[in-house]
């Protein structure tokens, strides 16, 4: 009698795992392991290096598209397919091609990649994704390829023991660093994966300037829950956007709605959308950011803040849509997709040093502040250029009123209503809009110590991610009071 009692206990209490947990979406992982990894930002100004490394830490090989967008209008500059064998590592340099001219990548990897990213040499970026192309207005030249951010895309795993998967897989000699895939040129070409992917991709950025001993470390985030199924992929030095992209989210957890795991306020949320890319932009949506500067001239400080939006092009750029859709109010027109910013600036002592407003920093001659940029770097204290990574696309610069180091609220809800996300559902069908921007990014700053030892200087640096809050408007309990959203 007690046993079965106990066994009923216990059957129940295993059922309720099942129907009490929430079905998870596309969601960010916090743990750095997904099938979608977002690099927020690469540069190669200021003579500094982008050092990338890609993994895969699965037990099965991996076909992973690479793609590099630029800064601007997030426009592909380069993209290939990457085959990772299990627990293979690829890594490459983004180094620049001459003072003015475009980024470029160099590898020494033997790993497989479709078309072959030259073993021992340099594949330049091209610019034939904006250059005279339809719908850009932003800057055409060459030197547009020098920064940006890093969009990588898992698209299925390899049956063990194919013949796709053998080509791939390292022939070792015995030696540490010695194995060397066969990378058959006609299997790679003929590639049909038909697993969907693990979700056990992983990698790593290094910013890092030789001459000057700075080294900006930082890891991706990582989305799992993107998709069910393998997904078709085009290869080539060309740009296709469309395989495969950020728009083909597809887990069938709601089908045919996609579904996003977010956070709103402190609650977990499932949210249904009807548009895949919907669901990606909900994981990056945020209402505010937060993180630290220091400029203190006495240790020689400067600090950049790095802000992507990593899903706007498909909201902005009359390539991939037409009228401009919110969450943003604006296309991309003379080299600009200008949003909502303000804020304020603290010192260490909490002190309210600045409000930034349409007003505080918008003279005749300057911008209000915006996110106008795929990528944007932030400045503080009025310099042209970043003073940590030289970047040309600074939308704004925060003034600090004297101050040397505190902490900077940015809001990117609008009065207006119009930066929200609407079009979502809950799991009771009740409405949901996200509030604000999708964002993604970090602080980094450098320290100069003129008097590290007599006759030494050293260079310190530091890289922290940025921080955000999120929450939404509608008729479900988990949000804060119901509105009209703008439509879709």
């Amino acid at each position: 009698m007690r046993a079965n009692v106990a066994a009923a206990i216990a059957f129940a209490a295993f059922s309720a795992l099942f129907t009490m947990a929430p079905a998870s979406g596309v969601a960010l992982n916090p743990r750095g392991l997904g099938q979608v990894l977002i690099f927020p930002y690469y540069t190669v100004n200021k003579s500094q290096d982008t050092l990338l490394s890609i993994g895969n830490a699965g037990d099965t090989g991996k076909a992973v598209h690479v793609r590099f967008r630029e800064s601007y209008n997030a426009r592909s500059v380069l993209e290939f397919d990457l085959f990772l064998s299990a627990h293979d590592v690829w890594t490459a340099v983004i180094t620049q091609s001459s003072d003015d001219g475009p980024a470029q990548i160099h590898t020494a990897d033997r790993s497989c990649t479709n078309p072959l990213v030259p073993g021992f040499g340099q594949q330049v970026f091209l610019t034939g994704g904006y250059s005279g192309f339809e719908y850009d207005s932003g800057p055409q030249t060459p030197a547009r390829t020098r920064e940006g951010y890093i969009e990588l895309i898992a698209v299925g795993d390899t049956t063990p023991g194919s013949p796709l998967d053998q080509t791939i897989t390292h022939v070792q000699d015995g030696t540490p660093g010695g194995g060397v895939p066969v990378c058959d040129v006609a299997l790679l070409n003929a590639a049909a994966l038909t697993i969907a992917p693990s979700a056990n991709l992983f990698g790593s950025v290094a910013i890092v300037d030789v001459g000057q001993g700075t080294f900006f470390g930082y890891t991706p985030d990582a989305l799992s829950g993107f998709t069910d199924q393998p997904l078709a992929t085009g290869y080539g030095f060309g740009f296709n956007d469309d395989r495969p992209s950020l728009k083909d989210a597809n887990t069938t957890v709601a089908a045919p709605l996609i579904r996003a795991s977010v956070m709103a306020g402190s609650r977990p949320l499932d949210v249904d959308y009807a548009f895949p890319i919907d669901a990606v932009t909900a994981v990056f949506m945020s209402d505010a950011i937060f993180n630290e500067y220091l400029v203190d001239p006495s240790f020689g400080a400067s600090t950049d803040w790095i802000v992507t939006l990593p899903t706007r092009a498909y909201y902005t750029d009359g390539f991939h849509v037409g009228p401009v859709l919110p969450p943003f109010s604006a296309s991309f027109v003379d080299g600009r997709s200008d949003t909502i910013v303000t804020g304020t600036v603290y010192d260490r002592e909490e002190d309210n040093l600045v409000t930034i407003s349409a007003c505080t920093l918008c003279p005749p001659v300057s911008q209000a502040p915006s996110f106008p940029y795929a990528a944007n770097v932030l400045h503080f204290n009025g310099s042209a250029a970043s003073g940590v990574f030289g970047s040309n696309v600074v939308p704004f610069s925060i003034e600090l009123a004297g101050s040397t180091a505190g902490n900077v609220v940015l809001n990117l809800v609008d009065t207006d209503g119009i930066q929200q996300l609407p079009g979502g559902t809950d799991a009771d069908g009740h409405s949901v809009a996200l509030l604000g921007l999708p964002v993604t990014g970090f602080m980094a700053y450098n320290v100069i110590n003129t008097q590290a030892q007599p006759g030494l200087l050293a260079n310190y640096s530091g890289v922290f991610a940025n921080r955000a809050t999120a929450s939404c408007v509608g008729s479900s309990s988990s949000c804060t009071v119901t509105i009209t959203s703008p439509p879709r």
